[in-house]
Parts: structure tokens; C-alpha cells; sequence
């Protein structure tokens, strides 16, 4: 398997495997997702891909690293807990979400990890409902999720129960909705100033 910025994506693999086996033999109900196209694209890939999206149905393909679902979105704090204490991930680089579709009933919260010790990287998603857009704040326990969770409540709706600090970073304070939802709608302007 080829070499990437950290080292053969064995290593990553393995470190998101483990995670995932320590993360069920504990009781959090997680699922595994890799990769199934290869790190590097060959040279022919793009008119393949583009051939095959003209297909009905096709068989969805990507590439990266491999990422977990975490099936209870409440879990989140107590799984880093145990990913910080248990399993060395020291740090936490990335707190924000995704959304889909504005038909969806759920937004996709992404966790990105780093440890320099395992020198790997680790992604967790969970689902969070849209009608109940609440999970608990992990900036006691990683304290770089403070502004990232701060952002993904202002550009996503999400409310980080237990957050210390929840004020807007990006938007004034009278701003209404949520800019990176899918059914957001842009006011044509915000106090005198053309929003289009």
C-alpha cells in the first residue's frame, strides 16, 4: 500500500481498527468504513468514473481515510474520554458537521483526531437529528473543540450542551437561521447591507 504525508495507509487503518474493536468491546455500538478505491487515483480514472455515474444505481466508491460511526450521537463525550485516556489520541483537530440534503432529518457531526504517538488520524461521525440538534460538548475534554464547536452551532444549528463559552464567533449575535444548513435561505440583506 502506498505512502502518504503519514507513513503507509496500513497505519491508518490499523489505528481506525483498533479504535473501532475497543470503541464495541466496550459497549459504544460503532461501524467501520473503508476506503474501496486505491490512495492514489490512476491515470485513467476520471473517464472511468465519469462513465460509470451515467450508470442507474451505481455502486458508491471513494477514497481516503477510514472513518467510524458512532451509532449514539449522546455517547461522544464519553467516547473521547476514552480515546484521549484509553487509547492515546491526544488531540482533537476538527469539530464540524455536514448536511447532506435539506430533505434529510439528520446533520452528520465529524470528529478528527490526531495522535502523534501512533502517528495516525482518526475520524468519528455521528448523526444528529434535526428536530433535537443537541449532543454533548467535548471541549472539557479536548479543549480545541472550544471554537470549533462554537463555529458548527452557528453555521449548523447544533447545540453543544455543556459548551463553556457559547457565544457567536463568525455571525452577529442577531443573525438568524443556520448559513450551512441545505434549506437555508440568504436575507437579501443584514442591516442596510446587500446579502446577495
Amino acid at each position: 500500500m502506498p505512502e502518504t504525508g503519514w507513513g503507509p495507509m496500513e497505519n491508518l487503518f490499523a489505528a481506525a481498527s483498533k479504535v473501532c474493536d475497543s470503541l464495541n468491546s466496550s459497549g459504544w455500538e460503532v461501524e467501520l468504513n473503508q476506503p474501496n478505491l486505491p490512495v492514489f487515483a490512476p491515470d485513467d480514472e476520471a473517464k472511468r468514473l465519469k462513465k460509470k455515474a451515467r450508470e442507474e444505481n451505481p455502486e458508491f466508491e471513494w477514497r481516503g481515510d477510514p472513518w467510524i460511526l458512532l451509532k449514539d450521537h449522546l455517547a461522544i463525550a464519553d467516547v473521547c474520554q476514552h480515546l484521549r485516556d484509553e487509547l492515546g489520541w491526544e488531540q482533537i483537530i476538527d469539530v464540524t458537521a455536514m448536511d447532506f440534503d435539506a430533505e434529510d432529518s439528520d446533520l452528520c457531526g465529524v470528529y478528527q483526531f490526531l495522535s502523534l504517538s501512533l502517528k495516525a488520524r482518526l475520524t468519528i461521525e455521528v448523526r444528529i437529528p434535526k428536530d433535537a440538534c443537541q449532543i454533548p460538548s467535548v471541549a472539557k475534554i479536548y479543549p480545541g473543540a472550544d471554537w470549533h464547536e462554537r463555529e458548527a452551532m452557528e453555521m449548523f444549528g447544533i447545540t453543544y450542551e455543556g459548551h463553556p463559552d457559547p457565544r457567536n464567533i463568525l455571525l452577529p449575535d442577531a443573525w438568524e437561521g443556520f448559513p450551512l444548513r441545505k434549506d437555508y435561505q440568504f436575507p437579501d440583506e443584514y442591516n442596510g447591507v446587500s446579502c446577495k
